[in-house]
């Protein structure tokens, strides 16, 4: 009842039955109308409040918000366009059970408009997507295993790592593949670089802890003195002081756009060139949907 009341009351306010400004019923008069407790009013009220969409006036009562910057303007045209949809269903006779069941199967025959990244470690995945957004120029969403459901999978195009493959298919509905991504290492994409000096100064930065202790791993085991390193956790605050005294950092596609422009960057992609090839050209009828902005990451 909570949430059918909270969603009633947004329709009112993107049709404009309810105005910016004006006071809705108190909470034991909306109870009465519905023949519900005052106290599930009260919860729905305090939800849409969490949402921007009323204010509450100390001892006058809650009020219709008017728009503010934290409400897109794009939102609200949509919200406005799904309202007046739905009061001409509903006018011309049909049942919400007939539209929901209308809207899911026209909803499941457009094609995909968005890649979205199945990956259960957390600092891996936004990694994952900041380098996809930046291949692709698509946008981007990212969401762990145990998140994936039908109703997150709609318009997208599933993708995974291939060590990940049995797990995510298993979540996944029948006849739904996933797009399976192999990875590259800190070997294979530092290959024809330039060996720095031998008593340079290396930073290894990266959101991804694992990242870190492979990097430490594979950098010493190549002969790098481990004296000549430094590694970097930019989940630490302060993770950037003195970055201006390394020859190079070796880092991740995420954290490189946190690093200031003097430093010189060693880019490690997580995803082997040709995963990234295959998923450029999946990923071209759609066109449309390309970023034609400075990507973002969305996790």
């Amino acid at each position: 009842m909570r949430e059918q009341l909270v969603a009633q009351i947004m329709l009112g306010i993107v049709s404009g039955d309810l105005k910016a400004g004006q006071k809705l019923p108190s909470t034991r008069e909306l109870g009465r109308r519905f023949g519900v407790h005052a106290n599930t009013v009260s919860a729905a009220y305090r939800d849409l409040h969490r949402r921007g969409w009323v204010r509450f006036r100390k001892g006058a009562g809650v009020y219709v918000r008017e728009p503010g910057p934290d409400r897109l303007d794009g939102e609200i045209e949509l919200d406005g366009l799904v309202s007046g949809f739905l009061k001409a269903a509903n006018a011309r006779g049909f049942s919400l059970d007939e539209i929901q069941s209308r809207v899911k199967y026209w909803l499941e025959l457009q094609p995909p408009d968005h890649v979205l990244v199945i990956e259960p470690d957390c600092e891996l995945r936004r990694i994952l997507v900041a380098e996809i957004e930046e291949a692709t120029g698509v946008r981007v969403r990212g969401l762990s295993i145990e998140d994936c459901n039908r109703q997150a999978l709609i318009g997208a195009t599933p993708v995974a790592m291939y060590n990940r493959a049995e797990a995510v298919q298993k979540r996944l509905p029948p006849g739904v593949d996933c797009f399976l991504l192999h990875s590259t290492s800190v070997p294979q994409s530092l290959v024809g670089e330039k060996s720095p000096p031998a008593d340079a100064l290396i930073v290894v930065a990266s959101h991804w802890p694992d990242f870190l202790k492979w990097s430490r791993a594979i950098l010493i085991a190549a002969g790098v003195c481990a004296d000549a390193l430094d590694f970097r956790d930019a989940r630490v605050r302060g993770w950037k002081r003195g970055l201006d005294a390394c020859a190079f950092a070796i880092t991740d596609s995420l954290t490189a756009r946190l690093l200031p422009g003097s430093v010189e960057v060693r880019l490690v992609r997580l995803i082997r060139a040709a995963s990234l090839d295959a998923l450029v050209r999946a990923v071209q009828p759609y066109d449309s949907q390309r970023c034609d902005t400075a990507p973002t990451v969305r996790v």
